[in-house]
């Protein structure tokens, strides 16, 4: 052998390695896109599905009159934290674990997270149970009074007592499926509950005479058995792999999922202590103001199926991505899922906010009420673009487990709607479209702030060493 032949093959040795440790080419828009599409696509289905459920509730609670609605009404903040939290919070960091073990080949560990992902889910939905089933006339009391909370109890104990530990059960094993990309299996299992919900709710409340309590009882019964049959689905391999379920529970995989998914459930009773605190400083406007900021915030509710659509896609796919260490095409996938969400939800807000009073009339006649809510409207619509962007990004964020952003997000919404809304109504003298203006500037500092962050220098960041460990190599290097 020569000079020249060592020095040639020494060369392709070090060209060898040179590309071994080169980044991942960055995957071509086009096919993040489609990705994206095609795993929203089932979510959103499902997400408005539920929607359109919860509004044929409103109508048959509203049908056992004044007393039974109220005390619908006043239970509903807590079935949309419960359904909040074992979803999109909780949830989210069930699918970000096991995306990431996934994505970094470690089959064996995400097999294991599903008894650390169902043993968490029993523990929240037992709080539920306990909290809410056990003391329904103290806590429904407390939010609004004996009548209220005596027309809801029995409805609460039904949904809660009954109800709780079976949709956290259902709820994480979806998650599950969609660590593992099955969103679609996912969404056809739940997308069965919201379409068997308003019948059976009606069959219970009416024919056999239940009233508002057969609301609640329709809802355990249907998530019993759509925990059974996801359990069975998940068992069978369902998410890609078979779980492990004799495993002894270890710490490290508790805090895999726990590390992103509590913070997302203080993000989200965050959120609803927002909107609470906004209403109470509203209320002494008068009856018609709350009702008119009610139907205002309705919007953020509408825009919930298509942030969550588009989010849970992010979860799984920015998951993945992080898991194999290539944060370049995590950042791309976020940012495309956030500017999809940021387009769909802005045309949305916008036009509304164009024509506010169409939109505030089909929720209610009352003149006062139209009024009020098509002057809130028209402040706080145009915004919600920048709400969808930040819901998007939030749930990608979740992928990637940078989650200390997302609180700064959430608390700075918190600081400008409630703290600016009132220096604006009371120290600049605007009144009611302080308030409107200062929810309009939280949420758009909540999307402003959480897209500030999906950047390099925090994906990956400092806490990069976390996920490079998690996957068993070295840390990446700072870019």
């Amino acid at each position: 052998m020569t000079a020249a032949d060592g020095g040639g093959a020494g060369g392709a040795g070090a060209a060898l390695a040179a590309a071994a440790e080169a980044p991942p080419a960055p995957m071509p828009l086009r096919a993040i896109l489609r990705r994206i599409l095609a795993l929203a696509a089932p979510t959103s289905a499902n997400a408005a599905l539920q929607a359109a459920a919860q509004v044929a509730e409103t109508w048959l609670a509203a049908r056992q009159g004044t007393a039974a609605l109220a005390g619908w009404a006043v239970a509903l903040p807590f079935a949309l934290l419960m359904q909040q939290m074992s979803v999109g919070a909780m949830g989210g960091g069930v699918v970000s674990a096991i995306a990431r073990s996934l994505g970094a080949g470690r089959r064996d560990e995400a097999s294991a997270l599903v008894l650390h992902a169902l043993l968490i889910a029993l523990g929240a939905g037992m709080v539920f149970a306990v909290a809410l089933g056990g003391f329904p006339r103290a806590v429904l009391g407390a939010v609004a009074g004996a009548e209220a909370a005596e027309a809801g109890a029995a409805y609460v104990v039904w949904l809660f007592a009954t109800g709780a530990v079976p949709a956290w059960v259902a709820n994480t094993l979806a998650s599950v499926l969609r660590g593992g990309g099955r969103h679609a299996l996912a969404a056809r299992v739940l997308g069965v509950v919201w379409v068997a919900l308003p019948p059976l709710s009606w069959v219970l409340m009416e024919p056999l005479g239940m009233g508002l309590a057969g609301a609640g009882a329709a809802f355990a019964a249907l998530f019993w058995a759509a925990s059974a049959v996801m359990a069975v689905v998940v068992l069978r391999g369902g998410a890609g792999f078979v779980p492990s379920l004799r495993v002894r529970p270890r710490a490290a995989l508790f805090r895999r999922i726990l590390a992103v998914g509590l913070v997302a459930s203080m993000l989200a009773a965050v959120a609803n202590l927002t909107t609470v605190l906004v209403t109470a400083q509203v209320a002494v406007h008068g009856a018609a103001a709350v009702a008119a900021y009610g139907i205002a915030a309705r919007l953020e509710f509408l825009m919930i199926p298509l942030a969550f659509g588009i989010g849970s896609a992010l979860t799984a796919l920015v998951g993945g991505a992080v898991g194999a260490g290539d944060w370049a095409t995590a950042r791309r996938i976020a940012w495309t899922g956030g500017l999809v969400a940021l387009a769909v939800a802005g045309a949305v807000g916008v036009a509304v906010g164009a024509m506010p009073r169409g939109f505030a009339g089909f929720f209610t006649s009352d003149p006062a009420v139209v009024e009020v809510a098509t002057r809130a409207l028209a402040v706080i619509g145009p915004a919600y673009g920048g709400f969808g962007m930040g819901m998007a990004l939030y749930f990608a964020s979740l992928g990637a487990a940078r989650v200390r952003w997302l609180a700064v997000a959430g608390l700075s919404r918190l600081a400008l709607a409630v703290g600016g809304g009132w220096a604006l109504a009371y120290g600049a003298g605007m009144g009611l479209e302080g308030h409107f203006l200062g929810v309009a500037l939280g949420i758009t500092a909540y999307g402003l702030v959480i897209a500030a962050s999906v950047r390099p220098g925090v994906w990956p960041g400092r806490g990069q060493a976390v996920v490079a460990a998690e996957a068993g190599r070295p840390s990446p290097r700072r870019r």
